[in-house]
């Protein structure tokens, strides 16, 4: 403690407190480096086997806590000349490094991180630059180019210790939370150069620690990449230089946090993408392949880093999340760039943002939110990739075609049966009546329509739960329809249905009535458009145009069936139309139930078991347009719901029928034997009578 009190009694009083302040600040630094060396020095010796090398592993641990709190004490001094904010979150990283010690965690990229953090947040107290900033580059750059030079340092020091393990940990954040942000600038000035030292990072060095290269040679090419470093930050100096004058005096922002991402440098992304462009879709089938089998393993490593982060393990869900960027999406970036960077862009910001969550011990609710929203970005990245195809707008356009014609065939047929029998029956006074409920039915499921997608363009982060909320309810209100249609399949029991209604309206002679009747007729199935084309709008993303042509196209048909019908006195097959439009529902309701149990499971809401392998991976258009997605959970729910449609229908077409036949051949008999027990009662009576009169 000799240290604090030369500082606290001699040279407090003989140096301004501006340079008292940065030598205290200097000081700090050297014990704090000096903690980590020794900390990296313990978790190496403690891992050999004999017990006089643990016994100085113990005396490097005790070293590290002694200059942890002699930093601890050197930092109260400097406290009172510094702003609240930057004292607590110096504070804040103090007491994270003593966590790490304390528990002995093995995390020693952690370590270096927080170390950098407080070196960076003091320089910005003291309003100085860093010593090895090269005149003109900015200080914030040279902090990434140190924490990356500090971590490439450790890298190599576990592979001398043979932890491949912590080598690969250090290695990726040196790339992932420092490189990435030094990409943009580099680019600008050797765009060469920033792809070199980018894959020599994230791949080569990487590729070689996993497949057990020799030290010496690991050495040999870290070296080599330090060297492309100094070469891009002397670049960079050359390039600010010629850019800006005179900005000598430039302070250090505070850009870094303990292990986290830097999402407004990242935001400001690569500027104006000079590469090749490409259209949605214009990739290699290879390409397309791989950013198929990359999404796969990405979406296995996000559901994995649910699990870890619901288990504290905080540590191993950053591993895996670091590990689903840079090992899979990464490679999906190839292809994807040239179609939408700017989405790509977005893309990484949301990687990022996944990482801060975790490293900052953010709710589970937070992580789970997010790694939502990269699921969904994994679609949008496939779609870019892949291209819309040709069987996904085929079963879009058919599906928009199906809908319409469905509900429109239904309220066709109930208004022109109404109209017929107002005919037939002489009261063509309440015809005019009917047209109304028409006209307001229109306008009320318009008014439907509008509300709808109001609701989901104000829902924001809640879009996924009103999309699977309102795919549920199409279930729902399809599942019900059909069987009701399967129920009315016979032409008598649809006239005796229509009868009934239209009977019951005429009986009280309010005009009212048929207005209503007219209305919830046509109003019921544009309400269930609405829902039905909500629905579908949310999975066809994209093939909007075809839905489009399939609603117009299905309103053009039913003008004409309602022509035929009325103009032309022809007549439907009941039957067949009905039975057209059950199947139809349910092989919509199927699809709508597994795209809806899909985004449950996005939204974290019930849980994934993945399937792939088993079940076939289709491309993510056709798949989202038959609801069929490589989970135990969908695929289960669509199962049981087919299962519900075949038992249902077999029950309706064919047994309730029989039974039906059979009770009705029952009362038959019964009445049959009736009516000759009677006649031969008569008989009996009758003969006596005439005998006697004989």
């Amino acid at each position: 403690m000799k240290i604090i009190k030369d500082f606290e009694s001699e040279l407090k009083d003989t140096l301004s407190s501006q340079d008292f302040s940065i030598l205290e600040s200097q000081t700090l630094s050297y014990l704090l480096r000096d903690a980590l060396n020794s900390y990296n020095i313990y978790l190496n010796t403690s891992k050999l086997p004999d017990q006089e090398a643990a016994s100085f592993a113990m005396i490097d641990y005790e070293n590290t806590l002694g200059l942890l709190n002699q930093s601890s004490s050197l930092f109260k001094i400097l406290q009172p000349n510094m702003t609240n904010a930057k004292s607590e979150e110096i504070n804040y990283f103090m007491s994270n490094l003593i966590d790490i010690v304390e528990s002995k965690s093995p995390d020693t990229t952690e370590f270096s991180r927080l170390v950098v953090a407080i070196e960076n947040d003091l320089n910005e107290s003291n309003n100085i630059k860093l010593q090895s900033t090269p005149v003109g580059l900015d200080p914030s750059i040279q902090g990434y180019y140190d924490t990356i030079d500090t971590l490439l340092d450790n890298a190599l020091l576990s592979l001398q210790n043979g932890d491949r393990v912590a080598a690969d940990k250090n290695v990726s954040s040196a790339y992932l939370d420092n490189y990435e942000y030094l990409e943009a600038p580099i680019e600008e000035v050797n765009s060469t150069l920033m792809q070199k030292i980018e894959i020599n990072m994230r791949e080569n060095l990487r590729d070689m620690i996993k497949n057990q290269t020799a030290v010496p040679e690991l050495e040999a090419y870290v070296a080599n990449i330090k060297e492309d470093l100094e070469t891009s930050k002397q670049l960079l100096s050359t390039n600010s230089n010629s850019s800006s004058t005179g900005q000598s005096n430039i302070t250090l922002p505070s850009a870094f946090v303990t292990n986290t991402a830097n999402i407004d440098s990242l935001k400001q992304g690569f500027g104006v993408y000079t590469g090749e462009r490409r259209a949605m879709g214009q990739a290699s089938e290879d390409f397309k392949g791989q950013v198929r089998d990359d999404i796969d393993t990405i979406r296995v490593k996000l559901d994995q880093v649910v699990d870890l982060y619901s288990q504290n393990d905080a540590t191993k869900a950053l591993d895996t999340a670091r590990s689903a960027y840079l090992d899979s999406y990464e490679n999906i970036e190839i292809p994807l760039r040239p179609i939408d960077p700017d989405f790509t862009l977005e893309m990484e910001i949301k990687f990022a943002e996944l990482r801060n969550l975790i490293t900052s011990n953010a709710p589970q609710d937070q992580v789970v939110t997010k790694i939502a929203e990269l699921k969904n970005g994994l679609d949008e990245s496939e779609r870019f990739v892949s291209g819309i195809g040709v069987v996904a707008p085929a079963i879009a356009f058919s599906s928009s075609f199906s809908i319409i014609f469905r509900e429109g065939l239904e309220s066709a047929l109930i208004i022109g049966a109404i109209l017929t029998y107002l005919e037939a029956s002489r009261n063509e006074k309440y015809k005019k009546h009917v047209y109304w409920g028409i006209v307001l039915a229109i306008g009320a499921t318009a008014l439907t329509w509008v509300v709808a997608q109001f609701i989901i363009d104000i829902s924001g982060a809640q879009r996924e739960l009103i999309e699977a909320i309102a795919g549920i309810s199409a279930v729902a209100v399809l599942f019900w329809v059909s069987f009701w249609v399967l129920n009315k399949i016979e032409t008598k029991k649809w006239i005796e249905f229509v009868k009934a209604k239209v009977w019951q309206a005429t009986t009280t002679g309010s005009f009212m009535v048929f207005i209503l009747l007219a209305f919830f007729t046509v109003y019921r199935e544009g309400f269930e458009t609405v829902l039905f084309y909500e629905a579908l709008f949310s999975f066809a993303k994209y093939m909007e145009l075809y839905v489009l042509a399939g609603l117009v196209l299905g309103l053009g048909v039913i003008t004409a069936v309602v022509f035929i019908i009325r103009k032309l006195g022809k007549k439907l097959p009941l039957r067949v139309l009905f039975g057209l439009t059950m199947g139809v529902g349910a092989f919509m309701s199927i699809t709508f139930l597994g795209n809806a149990l899909r985004e449950f499971q996005e939204l974290g809401w019930i849980p994934t078991t993945h399937l792939f392998g088993i079940i076939p991976r289709l491309d993510i258009n056709v798949a989202t347009m038959t609801g069929i997605h490589p989970t135990f959970e969908t695929v289960l729910g669509q199962v049981i719901l087919l299962t519900i449609y075949l038992l249902g229908s077999l029950y309706i077409l064919f047994i309730q029928p029989r039974r039906q036949q059979k009770i009705a051949s029952m009362r038959k008999s019964i009445a049959d034997i009736e009516k000759g027990e009677g006649r031969r009662g008569e008989k009996k009576e009758g003969g006596p009578s005439k005998s006697s009169t004989s």
